[in-house]
């Protein structure tokens, strides 16, 4: 499975820099609120941190049992067809050696959101039960009346960077109201999955769920 790393090597190479301001908080009204909510969270995560998951493939599963969950933890890159990769529009070109004033760095930035924002889904994916951990990007409250939002594989996207590609975008709805999560926050969520584009002010999503359940992100020894 391919693991997406492009979005550490586009932070080092700091062609990001200059350019997040003003391309994804274009509601300035909505800016304060999102930078603060992030701000909480900076001591927990850093930019591009991913969210430990239980192995792909388990060599020895568990027993099943009655309570067993209907919903199936899955990975971010099973949301992506094997063959698509995500750092093909900087083929050939050395990022180490670009900085913001080369013309270069520009140009491959717009054809690499072009690029992310027409990511190809997995077809396979649609009308799946999945669980899968992510970070959230508000679209309609914070704190007590959350209810729509992006989720995201990485802590940041759509926030500190750019958003990631559109197969790495969940537009989620919940069934009820969550109260105490905010944006960059993580948790998991449980739901049918559905291939649906959605654009929104933050980002282009590839698949939208309505979650039956979201939950604080614990980790596998039951930590969040």
């Amino acid at each position: 499975m391919k693991i997406f790393l492009w979005v550490g090597a586009i932070v080092i190479t700091g062609l990001f820099a200059g350019i997040v301001g003003h391309s994804i908080f274009d509601n300035r009204n909505a800016t304060a609120a999102l930078k603060a909510s992030v701000a909480a969270q900076d001591g927990k995560y850093n930019t591009g941190d991913r969210l430990q998951q239980a192995p792909l493939v388990v060599s020895n599963p568990p027993e099943p049992t009655v309570a067993q969950s209907p919903f199936k933890e899955i990975q971010w890159e099973e949301l992506a067809p094997a063959s698509w990769d995500p750092m093909k529009p900087f083929k050939g070109i050395d990022l180490n050696k670009l900085n913001d004033a080369d013309p270069r760095a520009d140009a491959a930035l717009q054809k690499a959101k072009e690029y992310w924002k027409n990511a190809p889904i997995n077809p396979a994916m649609n009308g799946k039960s999945i669980k899968i951990p992510g970070f959230v990007v508000s679209l309609d409250g914070e704190g007590e009346r959350l209810k729509e939002f992006l989720l995201v594989p990485y802590f940041g996207g759509c926030i500190h960077v750019p958003p990631p590609p559109a197969n790495q975008i969940i537009h989620v709805n919940s069934v009820k109201a969550i109260k105490g999560v905010r944006t960059m926050d993580a948790v998991w969520i449980s739901g049918v999955l559905n291939v649906k584009p959605t654009s929104t002010q933050m980002g282009d999503a590839g698949y939208s769920m309505v979650a039956q359940t979201v939950e604080m992100y614990k980790d596998s020894d039951g930590k969040q």
